[in-house]
This record gives C-alpha cells, sequence and structure tokens, in this order.
C-alpha cells in the first residue's frame, strides 16, 4: 500500500519538508539579530507557493491515513499560517459552495451595500476573519471543526514551547511569516473572483496560464478548471482547463504577479499570448 494518494505529490512533499528543515535550521542556530529578520525577507514569496499547496492538501488530502496528513499539516501551518482544517472549513465547505452569492461568500469582494471592496480593504478584512469565519462555518461540520480546534491549540501550543526557547527567532522565523503568509494568501484570492458577479462557473473566475505561476503553485492559475471540479487533483486541472476553454471568456485571464512579472501584474491580458502555457504541467 503506498503512502501517498497520488505519486506526484512526493516531490512537492519533500521540497515542504527541506524547507522546514531550514527553518528549523536557522531557529536553532541563529545567534545574530540580522539573520531571521533576512530569513522571514527570503521566505515570504516561497511559503506564499508553498500556500497554494496546503490549499490542494485541503482539497485533495496528500497522504492516504490520518497520522502523516496531520504532521503535514502542522508543518504547513508553520509556514503558511494556514492550520489544519482551517482551509478545508473556510475555502473547500465554505467559498467553493458559495463564491457566486457575495451575500454568503466566506471570500466576498463586495461590500454589504453591493459595492467592490479595494485590493487592500479586502486584504486585511478577509485576514483578519479567516479564522473566525472558518469557526462559523465550523458549527455546521461538528467533525471537522473538532479536528480544526484540536490541531490548532496543538499548534498554538508547539509555538508557545518555540518562544519559550527562543522568543526572538520564534518571531522572526515562524510567527511574522505565518501572519504574512497568511496576507499573501488572503491578497492573491482577491484577483481569483473580483469583479465577477455571475452565476455561471465558466465565468466566474480569473485564470493565469504562465508555466512558472502553475509551476510552483501546482496549476492554480487554472481557476476555473479548479471551481468547475474542486476535488480534481491538482496534476488534472490543465487537461479539465483544456476541456472547458471554449466557454472561458477572453478577458478572464490575468498576469501572474511577482516575482514572474514585475510591471502589470495581475493585469488583463490576451490568453492567446499565454497559449503556449497550457501544458505547463505534463499529464
Amino acid at each position: 500500500m503506498t503512502l501517498f494518494r497520488h505519486p506526484r505529490d512526493r516531490i512537492p512533499v519533500l521540497l515542504f519538508t527541506l524547507m522546514f528543515a531550514l527553518d528549523l535550521t536557522v531557529f536553532f542556530t541563529a545567534t545574530s539579530w540580522w539573520l531571521p529578520i533576512l530569513w522571514l525577507g527570503l521566505g515570504i514569496i516561497p511559503k506564499g507557493w508553498i500556500s497554494a499547496w496546503n490549499h490542494h492538501h485541503q482539497h485533495v488530502t496528500m497522504f492516504r491515513h490520518a497520522l502523516p496528513n496531520r504532521l503535514l499539516e502542522i508543518m504547513f501551518g508553520f509556514q503558511t499560517g494556514v492550520t489544519s482544517h482551517a482551509w478545508f472549513l473556510h475555502h473547500v465547505v465554505g467559498h467553493h459552495r458559495n463564491y457566486l452569492d457575495q451575500t454568503k461568500d466566506e471570500a466576498g469582494w463586495k461590500r454589504a451595500d453591493g459595492t467592490t471592496m479595494g485590493e487592500m480593504e479586502f486584504s486585511v478584512l478577509n485576514w483578519l476573519m479567516a479564522y473566525p469565519r472558518a469557526y462559523r462555518v465550523g458549527l455546521s461540520h461538528p467533525k471537522a471543526l473538532r479536528v480544526f480546534l484540536g490541531m490548532g491549540a496543538l499548534q498554538v501550543a508547539l509555538l508557545g514551547v518555540l518562544f519559550w526557547h527562543n522568543w526572538y527567532n520564534a518571531l522572526f522565523v515562524f510567527l511574522l511569516p505565518m501572519a504574512a503568509s497568511l496576507y499573501v494568501t488572503v491578497w492573491a484570492t482577491y484577483f481569483h473572483h473580483v469583479g465577477l458577479d455571475v452565476t455561471e462557473h465558466s465565468q466566474a473566475s480569473y485564470n493565469i496560464l504562465h508555466k512558472g505561476y502553475n509551476l510552483m503553485t501546482g496549476n492554480l492559475g487554472y481557476h476555473t478548471a479548479h471551481h468547475t471540479k474542486h476535488g480534481l487533483h491538482w496534476s488534472q486541472l490543465p487537461e479539465l482547463h483544456a476541456q472547458l476553454a471554449k466557454d472561458i471568456p477572453a478577458t478572464l485571464y490575468r498576469q501572474p504577479g511577482i516575482p514572474f512579472v514585475w510591471s502589470g501584474t495581475e493585469a488583463k491580458i490576451d490568453p492567446a499570448e499565454s497559449e503556449s502555457s497550457l501544458g505547463a504541467i505534463a499529464q
């Protein structure tokens, strides 16, 4: 019996583990004040990418058994600020069910009066409300809520031990990166659906076909495909996108952000400009 549900998750999990090993190495060995701060800066973008993989894991768990999944989620929690089942509650059984209705969407981009939030307003509000909304959704999913609360308490306890051992290194190697990664994740979410007040999956998401972006985020750029069949493994999204592309309006394609594009980030583009990216992750 194999440990992984999908063999293609093996290399990503190895890379996440190596990144976490580097976090621990800096935490336990750094004696200068500047090294943890430097590591914080260097890790923001990679941990933002890891956030995308944590998202995929909450849709389709990477391991077949609960124990390795929970251990992976502890590591993800320290890297991304999103603890076990927080994504599942807020995003999978929350946002995915409600994103076509802005009066219910857990990642809603509309204000109460129906106007569109600004980028900063959306990011700060949804960053602050991420865990309260996950808890609220969990009230209707008690089994998942128990895991969310129990694993959350364990994560806080482990973070407390790290602060007891070395509060300065724990602050810059773990706590601040956790907060920053969660914020970056929420900020990136703004560009997935903002302004698309529609009723059809094919018209409700922006897509990014850039090869590098999809390599680092596990094909998160194929967002229409992801919302059309959110239980599909990340490696299968390009194939589904190819089937759906004829129904996706040409106006629903964007550039990726930094570090892939340094000017005009998130700008709308002609999908023909990125046509060659459809095979970004070989099947």
